[in-house]
């Protein structure tokens, strides 16, 4: 299979601006709302800067998301009519509303007790994933990898392996194999254990080689996919990639990233050592109507790049260009990454539109918590003075590009 030019025609690279742009997603499920409705406001201010055909991936050197914000970023990069994105940031909300409750269908009666649940668990995956496969291969249809409006980075775990396969625009280009279906990675990215069945593909490389995977869901090693992407572009440049000329690799004070969470239940504290060290391993894999080992792993590693990037900004002096829109107040259903009941989807709803009017957090290095910042700058302000940044970086690029075309 022959690979060819990448079509990434709707932003002109660094080489030609100031900055580096990442937008990273989470994992979560269902969570996915809380992100979906961040994103609509930012590409929202975006359009009040650069009129109503404005799309997110026109901003963003890289897009990066794990789980269901690797199916956010494919909808967002994906190319549809006149080679614009298939998807508008507006539109991704009103899909989870409508998909979700298919995806994720809710047992009533006695087969949504929890010892019902236990049972099914214990017997294959808690959902069988066909409606997910069958709406994602009816949106992306054959777009591969290589068509994405800018470049993309979606993790994933090859559990044959026992390695993790990042699908990456950058790496696409020396490992052929990886240029697969959108869909096919979407779908291996969500395949939480436990929630969704495993994945298994085969893709031709350039030579005509077969490569097998068998992917299981990105969280278990990149929940929080921001360090990903930041590792594929400081590869780049380390490679001496003309894209970034003339940046040096670790010149981290010139990245521009906004990542957003999926929210956590972190100060509901319903686990504690005392209840954990009486548990075996149906417990961890089932208590209180939880998956508490799945929860323990995409916390814990997407807080982890959560700390690292807010340690290398802050020694840097460029903490300002680094914005994490996190809640970690969620509770009960609020958390779950699979009660896709109306009225808990719609409760997900109103907790992004209120996470936009909350104050903007930074993680505290000490004790792990969201403490908001002393400015008052609230998440709905910081994105309006992103907005302005990216605006800027954008017409800077097109003035000095020799090759700016005008997708407008």
């Amino acid at each position: 299979m022959q690979i060819s030019e990448s079509s990434v025609e709707q932003i002109q690279p660094p080489t030609y601006g100031n900055l580096v742009t990442i937008l990273s997603i989470d994992g979560g499920g269902i969570r996915g709302i809380i992100p979906a409705t961040i994103i609509d406001f930012l590409e929202s201010q975006l359009q009040e800067l650069d009129g109503p055909e404005a799309r997110l991936a026109d901003y963003f050197d890289v897009i990066s998301g794990t789980s269901t914000g690797g199916l956010v970023t494919a909808m967002l990069t994906a190319p549809g009519k006149n080679n614009r994105p298939l998807f508008a940031a507006k539109d991704i909300k009103p899909f989870y509303l409508e998909h979700s409750p298919k995806i994720f269908p809710q047992q009533s009666g006695l087969g949504g007790t929890i010892i019902a649940n236990l049972v099914r668990s214990l017997g294959g995956p808690k959902y069988d994933g066909k409606y997910l496969h069958q709406v994602v291969r009816e949106k992306l249809g054959e777009i591969r990898l290589h068509q994405t409006l800018t470049n993309v980075v979606i993790p994933t775990f090859d559990i044959k392996s026992m390695q993790p396969i990042i699908f990456s625009s950058y790496q696409m280009k020396m490992s052929t194999c990886l240029d697969a279906k959108l869909s096919d990675i979407c779908i291996s990215t969500s395949a939480a254990p436990t929630y969704l069945p495993a994945h298994n593909f085969k893709n031709q490389d350039s030579e005509g080689n077969i490569h097998e995977f068998n992917l299981i869901d990105g969280g278990v090693c990149a929940n929080n996919p921001t360090l990903v992407a930041m590792n594929e572009v400081t590869k780049q440049i380390m490679k001496q990639n003309s894209d970034f000329f003339p940046m040096k690799p670790m010149e981290y004070s010139r990245f521009l990233i906004i990542s957003i969470g999926t929210g956590t239940a972190k100060n509901e504290e319903k686990f504690n050592a005392k209840i954990a060290s009486k548990w075996g391993l149906l417990d961890w894999l089932t208590y209180d109507g939880s998956t508490p080992l799945t929860d323990v792993f995409t916390q814990s590693s997407a807080d982890m790049v959560d700390f690292h990037l807010s340690a290398v900004t802050q020694a840097l002096r460029s903490e300002d260009n680094y914005l994490r829109i996190q809640d970690d107040t969620l509770s009960g259903t609020d958390s779950s990454v699979d009660i896709a009941t109306k009225e808990n989807l719609e409760k997900l709803s109103r907790i992004g539109e209120n996470l936009l009017k909350k104050a903007v957090s930074r993680v505290n290095l000490e004790n792990g918590l969201f403490e908001p910042l002393k400015n008052g700058e609230t998440n709905q302000q910081a994105l309006k003075r992103f907005a302005k940044i990216l605006s800027q970086e954008r017409r800077l690029r097109q003035m000095r590009s020799p090759h700016t075309k005008n997708p407008f």
